[in-house]
């Protein structure tokens, strides 16, 4: 009996190219390439824009500038958030004041919104000054970046300062479930927008030499305390410097001293921050640490020595990573 001859399958449709197939992107069998994006296309940037390091600052999204905060004193609903918090949580206004219809708690919000727009104008002053001295410093690559979260407040004035010293400006973002968006101060093609909090953490930590920590919340405290806990356990293998500014805010927060007299950490943790009032302070410290740390290390001036020499090289020729940058710290 012959056997019947199977009917060809009509014409389909070409399938997409794997990396162009957004549905397996987007799914969970894609993750681990949306894992590896988040790395590689940071690295491609960072070296193409020829990053070496960053100096980095946290610090609250809700923070406005004084000079905003003195004639409209607002809270956003959430950390980096373009939304207002609800009107009954919010300072109150100047012409609520000036009738006398402001209840003691929005007078207090209003108060401690004009206060801590100071630090709104501290992190730009201070921002400033680190990025006008690093702009100094020799070298193909640049050095100490100002980075931050890339949202607002807090986040916005480190990046305003560095701008308006005429350097590059890193802001590493989130995408979050509520609106909100990356401040007017990155250089564009430093501006990054992470899926995974993790990668984002990555980028902080492995190029920071320097941090510093403004008065925030949740959000804040979880990075600095990410940061203290790789330095303690010597998990980078690099010193890195951290001021802690606004000790009246900070030491009302947390008792890191109780920590240490409770056993809870070791009396020599303590020197793992420093804490500063003022950006004139907090730059001694930052350029003090890291002058000792990195610019007079025995690396940095193989380095140099190495970038003026020139010639033919005595041992294989150079990555590009270590020709162009980042210098991703190892880990032990």
């Amino acid at each position: 009996m012959a056997q019947r001859t199977q009917e060809p399958h009509e014409t389909h449709e070409q399938s997409p190219l794997a990396y162009e197939n957004a549905e397996f992107l987007s799914s969970p069998d894609g993750r681990m390439l949306r894992i590896l994006a988040e790395y590689q296309e940071p690295m491609a940037r960072f070296r193409r824009e020829r990053i070496q390091d960053t100096v980095v600052f946290f610090g609250s999204a809700r923070f406005r500038a004084l000079d905003v905060a003195n004639s409209e004193l607002e809270l956003l609903a959430n950390t980096g958030s373009c939304e207002p918090a609800p009107k009954e949580e919010q300072p109150a206004s100047v012409e609520e004041i000036e009738r006398g219809e402001a209840s003691g708690q929005k007078l207090e919000l209003a108060e401690a919104a004009v206060e801590m727009a100071r630090y709104y104008e501290d992190a730009r002053r201070l921002a400033g000054l680190v990025g006008t001295w690093a702009k100094t410093l020799p070298g193909r690559r640049h050095r100490f970046v100002v980075t931050s979260g890339g949202g607002p407040g807090i986040m916005e004035a480190a990046n305003r300062g560095a701008y308006e010293a005429g350097c590059k400006t890193i802001g590493l973002n989130i995408k979050l479930p509520f609106e909100q968006h990356p401040n007017p101060y990155i250089t564009p093609g430093l501006s990054f927008d992470f899926h995974y909090f993790f990668m984002r953490k990555y980028w902080f930590a492995y190029l920071a030499k320097a941090l510093v920590v403004f008065p925030g919340g949740f959000g804040t405290l979880d990075e600095m305390f990410e940061l203290l806990t790789l330095a303690q356990t010597k998990k980078l293998a690099k010193a890195i410097t951290v001021v802690i500014y606004g000790s009246d805010y900070w030491k009302n927060v947390i008792n890191l001293e109780l920590l240490a007299k409770k056993g809870a950490i070791g009396k020599a943790d303590l020197e793992l921050f420093q804490f500063a009032d003022t950006p004139e302070q907090a730059f001694e410290m930052l350029k003090a640490g890291l002058t000792e740390n990195h610019l007079d290390s025995e690396y940095e001036r193989e380095l140099q020595r190495l970038e003026h020499e020139g010639g033919v090289p005595v041992g294989p020729a150079p990555s590009a990573q270590e020709t162009l940058g980042p210098d991703i710290a190892k880990t032990r």
